[in-house]
């Protein structure tokens, strides 16, 4: 099944951005023009049971990166890829990435695994009670104060579109330990909730070029956008 997917700009090279959990393809309003400007043509996809694409009581990181896989054959065929995966969409990438023949692969503030075997039912209600949070910009910016005006409608409206129970059947299959390869580049919140020093010295033992960015929040982006841009010249040259 393929997944909604926005695409912005002409470039030859192609960005493939995957959101985090409950996110959407336009969580990267404010990256997505300057990557244009940079000669890519930007793919943002919306993940199972975000923004526009369909819900899935059956969903699991592999099938979901069989959709990306298979929307991005269908989208971007035959060009180099970077791809940029945040957090639960970094766990995706990393199943995706060998299907994809990436150019290269970035993962944001994720150890593309985690632990499974949990209820749904109660999972499920968790996201449902984070979703009626969440869909108030003003919560969002209270609760998360880098956050801009635009920041905070574009995650409400991801909290509108988002399917607790396809989410939470990510979490109730198997454990998850999947591996950015040799060669990526993982960008992490210094310090991280979600990717510990311990973490960042496995990873960079396995060929993994860890950077961070001290005092960012865990969407790098939101809370320290020229920073996340300096730490990848890859992708946004010498900002």
């Amino acid at each position: 099944m393929r997944l909604n997917a926005v695409e912005t700009g002409t470039g030859e090279r192609v960005a493939l951005l995957l959101h985090g959990m409950m996110g959407s393809a336009e969580s990267w309003w404010r990256l997505t023009p300057v990557l244009v400007a940079r000669g890519f043509r930007v793919v943002a996809l919306d993940l199972p049971g975000h923004g526009l694409s369909y819900g899935d009581t059956g969903c699991s990181v592999l099938s979901a990166a069989e959709a990306v896989v298979e929307t991005v054959r269908s989208r971007a065929a035959g060009g180099p890829i970077w791809a940029v995966g945040h957090s639960y969409g970094g766990t995706v990438l990393a199943a995706a990435a060998d299907a994809l023949a990436l150019e290269g692969a970035i993962y944001v503030d994720t150890t593309c695994s985690f632990r499974g075997g949990r209820d749904p039912v109660a999972l499920t209600a968790q996201y449902e009670a984070d979703r009626q949070r969440r869909r108030n910009p003003a919560w969002l910016r209270e609760s998360r104060p880098f956050y801009s005006e635009q920041d905070a409608a574009v995650e409400a409206r991801a909290a509108e579109q988002f399917d607790p129970a396809t989410a939470a059947s990510i979490s109730a299959g198997a454990n998850v330990d999947l591996n950015p390869g040799s060669g990526a580049i993982l960008v992490r919140a210094v310090p991280s909730g979600f990717v510990s020093e311990e973490d960042a010295r496995r990873m960079s033992s396995l060929g993994v070029d860890v950077r961070g960015v001290p005092g960012a929040a865990h969407t790098v982006w939101y809370s320290h956008f020229d920073e996340f841009c300096r730490t990848l010249p890859e992708l946004f040259g010498e900002v």
